[in-house]
């Protein structure tokens, strides 16, 4: 075979579509450490953004967009590489950016649960005491099923966040491994969803007593960008598929 012939296969769309597996090049913990900064400025910016904010809900808040933040940095990358093959060296970035997608969207279920639920599954479904009814009641439609979206979603981060590492791609295989780390698309638009219920209705003036005096900056920008993000996959995936065809 030409090494004519062999270079061509190797920028083609389809030798690109089987490379799913992260990249292994050079020593990753300055990546790591890198996206840990990255996590953390971007949990900075939020918190900075929302002075206004009872403090409780202000880091919640900013540590779950910071995650949303990882989540689309780290899903860009893939079509990224389809669609213009310069990006593919920027692979290697996104194993540690999902794996401190999953770190912050833990941190934010956990500050969630701690800090307003209590532990207590009911009051996470929407369930409160209310002192005229001498019982608990669901006041809040909706509030009780966006937080089991986006349990399901940190359910499915944390399952890839656990095979996020050669081991598991080795155990795996790369078939399943990458069918399964697939699960991340799946992720964000549950996150779109479970978003875009506290972003558009639940902390709405007109809706709920305790919202914040002004509608939250990011939710146009959150749902935008989430869009924009299944777009370009959609995009990547027309290519590829045109390629083959």
């Amino acid at each position: 075979m030409s090494t004519k012939t062999t270079k061509r296969r190797r920028q083609s769309p389809n030798a690109t579509d089987q490379q799913e597996a992260p990249l292994s090049i050079g020593p990753r913990w300055p990546r790591h450490a890198a996206c840990a900064a990255f996590s953390g400025v971007l949990v900075w910016l939020f918190w900075r953004s929302r002075p206004e904010w009872v403090a409780e809900m202000r880091l919640w808040k900013a540590v779950g967009d910071g995650a949303y933040v990882l989540l689309l940095a780290a899903l860009t990358v893939g079509p990224l590489a389809k669609l213009v093959p310069r990006f593919r060296p920027a692979l290697k970035w996104r194993r540690p950016l999902g794996v401190w997608c999953g770190l912050t969207a833990g941190l934010h279920a956990y500050l969630t649960i701690d800090g307003w639920a209590r532990w207590s599954l009911r009051r996470l479904l929407g369930y409160e005491f209310v002192p005229q009814l001498g019982r608990e009641a669901r006041l809040e439609p909706g509030f009780g099923l966006a937080n089991l979206v986006g349990a399901a979603a940190l359910v499915a981060l944390t399952l890839l966040l656990a095979t996020s590492s050669d081991r598991a791609l080795h155990l795996l295989g790369r078939r399943a491994w990458n069918w399964l780390h697939r699960l991340a698309q799946t992720v964000l638009i549950l996150v779109l969803l479970h978003g875009a219920y506290f972003f558009f209705i639940h902390y709405t003036p007109s809706f709920h007593k305790a919202a914040p005096p002004d509608l939250d900056w990011f939710r146009v920008p959150f749902l935008v960008a989430g869009i924009s993000v299944l777009a370009l996959e959609t995009a990547a995936f027309v290519r590829v598929a045109g390629h083959r065809g």
